[in-house]
């Protein structure tokens, strides 16, 4: 039996963001978070919570598993 494990790598927000041109501040606005923590997610700094994820993956039109790079291990 092969076991296949995937863990999390960049956050690829920024890309979404540019995409859409909108920038932290209007989609901290959108999400109820501050700019501050959008800031730490683009920057690798925190991870977003499911939660965070799924409002923030809502307002970009995107799915959840696009807002990070998932690496095979």
């Amino acid at each position: 039996m092969v076991v296949v494990t995937y863990k999390i790598g960049k956050c690829l927000l920024s890309v979404h963001l540019q995409k859409k041109r909108m920038s932290q501040q209007e989609l901290a606005d959108r999400v109820g978070k501050t700019k501050q923590t959008i800031s730490r997610y683009v920057k690798n700094q925190s991870i977003m919570s499911y939660e965070a994820a799924v409002n923030i993956a809502a307002e970009l039109n995107c799915e959840m598993e696009d807002l990070y790079e998932i690496i095979k291990v």
